[in-house]
């Protein structure tokens, strides 16, 4: 079994070739951004795109190759990583449709348009909340066909990332909250403030799963894995902790 499977399912495949366009189109927004000259910092610059971009491209990628190790109802399978990758085409396409409109992509209610937006990426968030929540069950309840090490990285993983989504929401609600008061400004610093812890926990879900498919190369045993997961997890947790303390 390779890091991205060679033998995957056809809708792992698919999550795998959009993550690609995702994350090419963070790339491109990333050439434009330093060819452009213009700021790196604002709702209405370039790297709003790019980082949209390149974090669904992985982030889809990453979620289709660590849920591709859990043994589960393929239709549930099928609805959970399709809805997922549905839902990042439509974050990223609006994000940068915005971006290129020169106007804010989220807490913006100027006009009809624009709120129906800002509204569409919030539901967005909503429905990849629900789709994490479902694989984060699924490795909850596995008991069977995985190492100790992989199930604990799964499992540690996809928890961290709700985490990182409640985060997310966290960041919505209060920007949502202000730009409705009439603070659109302050709604953007404050929703800032959390980018990142948010970024870092988003990325657990990488990092620790891949991981415990590397230490599979080693002659070390399972117990010792399983162990060096643990340690890895602890670490990875204060250190988002320690994010927190500092930019929360």
């Amino acid at each position: 079994m390779t890091i991205l499977q060679t033998h995957a399912r056809p809708i792992e495949r698919i999550a795998y070739q959009v993550g690609a366009v995702l994350f090419l189109s963070g790339l491109v927004h990333l050439v434009v951004l330093i060819s452009s000259g213009t700021s790196w910092e604002g709702p209405l610059s370039y790297r709003k795109a790019m980082t949209f971009g390149l974090s669904f491209g992985l982030t889809l990628a990453t979620l289709a190759w660590a849920a591709s190790f859990l043994r589960m109802n393929e239709k549930t399978r099928n609805v959970l990583l399709g809805a997922f990758t549905v839902v990042s085409v439509v974050e990223v396409a609006l994000v940068t449709m915005q971006v290129w409109r020169g106007v804010p992509s989220h807490f913006n209610f100027e006009t009809g348009f624009d709120t129906v937006v800002s509204m569409t990426l919030a539901l967005g968030g909503g429905v990849i909340i629900v789709t994490v929540l479902g694989f984060t069950v699924a490795a909850l309840r596995s008991t069977s066909g995985l190492s100790p090490s992989m199930l604990l990285a799964l499992r540690f993983g996809l928890v961290v990332l709700i985490a990182a989504l409640a985060v997310g929401a966290i960041m919505i609600a209060d920007g949502v909250s202000l730009a409705r008061g009439g603070q659109p400004q302050l709604a953007y610093t404050t929703a800032g403030a959390l980018k990142p812890v948010h970024f870092v926990a988003m990325h657990a879900i990488l990092v620790v799963p891949a991981l415990a498919w590397l230490m599979r190369f080693t002659t070390w045993t399972e117990r010792r894995r399983t162990r060096i997961i643990a340690a890895v997890a602890v670490v990875y947790a204060i250190l988002v902790a320690a994010t927190w303390v500092l930019f929360g």
